[in-house]
C-alpha cells in the first residue's frame, strides 16, 4: 500500500490497518519469528521472514517525519528483526544461499 498510495493517504490507511501500532500490537508483527532448527530448510525460511519484515518496517518508517513517534517504533522493530536473522546469512547452506538477498534489501 505504501507504493500505491500517496504518503498522506498511506499514513491514514496504516492508522486504520494497524490502529494499535503505538502499543506494538498485534505483537506477532513486532517480534521476530523464532527459528527452532536452522538446518531444516522449511523452518529456516523464518529468517527470511525476519529480514523481509526489517525491510518493510524501514520502508514504512521512511514515510513519516522524524518527529512522528511511529517512525521510532518502526525503526526499532526493523532493527530487532534484522538483528535476529542477520547472523544466519552465512554458516549454513539452508540460509546462506538466499538470505543475503533479503539482508541487502533490509539495508535499503
Amino acid at each position: 500500500m505504501r507504493r500505491v498510495l500517496k504518503t498522506s493517504e498511506f499514513s491514514s490507511w496504516l492508522d486504520r490497518f494497524l490502529p494499535r501500532l503505538a502499543v506494538r500490537e498485534p505483537a506477532t508483527l513486532f517480534m521476530p519469528a523464532i527459528v527452532s532448527d536452522r538446518s531444516d530448510g522449511k523452518i529456516a525460511h523464518l529468517d527470511g521472514l525476519n529480514l523481509s519484515r526489517a525491510w518493510c518496517w524501514r520502508s514504512i518508517a521512511a514515510t513519516w517525519p522524524a518527529s512522528d513517534p511511529r517512525r521510532g517504533i518502526a525503526h526499532e522493530t526493523a532493527e530487532i528483526h534484522f538483528a535476529a536473522s542477520l547472523p544466519q546469512v552465512s554458516g549454513d547452506y539452508m540460509g546462506e544461499h538466499w538470505l543475503a538477498t533479503f539482508a541487502l534489501l533490509a539495508l535499503l
